[in-house]
């Protein structure tokens, strides 16, 4: 009987992803987190240790901004700003998720798949700090 290992597992469900999202791969290489690589050993690689890149590195590059609400975004305010009651919580929630997203890194969470890391991830650690 096969068994594929978790690494060969995550390989796949890696690779599967590229393939479906060519175009989220082109702009992590855009972001300078990935590097593609030509010829027949060409691919992708990290473009940097796995311990500088966070969550929200490659998270931003693929999605763009990070907004918790439509109204809080890079284009300014809304008509609605100067009777909004809740823009400004919004604001330090979408500033507290992505300063926690910024301190996961790659390698932790690739340690975290291996079974070598705290079985808390710092994300959960963070966030009930938030609590």
């Amino acid at each position: 009987m096969l068994k594929l290992t978790k690494k060969a597992d995550y390989g796949l469900i890696a690779m599967k992803y590229l393939a479906e999202h060519v175009e989220r791969s082109r702009k992590l290489v855009r972001a300078k987190l990935l590097v593609s690589l030509q010829g027949t050993n060409g691919g992708y690689r990290l473009a940097r240790d796995s311990r500088t890149i966070s969550a929200f590195d490659v998270i931003k590059a693929i999605e763009g901004p990070f907004f918790i609400t439509s109204c809080v975004t890079h284009k300014g305010a809304c008509e609605q700003t100067s009777r909004c009651t809740v823009k400004e919580p919004l604001q330090k929630v979408s500033l507290a998720i992505e300063e926690v997203l910024s301190k996961v890194t790659i390698f932790e969470l690739a340690q975290a798949g291996e079974g070598n890391c705290d079985p808390t991830p710092p994300v959960t650690r963070e966030l009930v700090s938030l609590n």
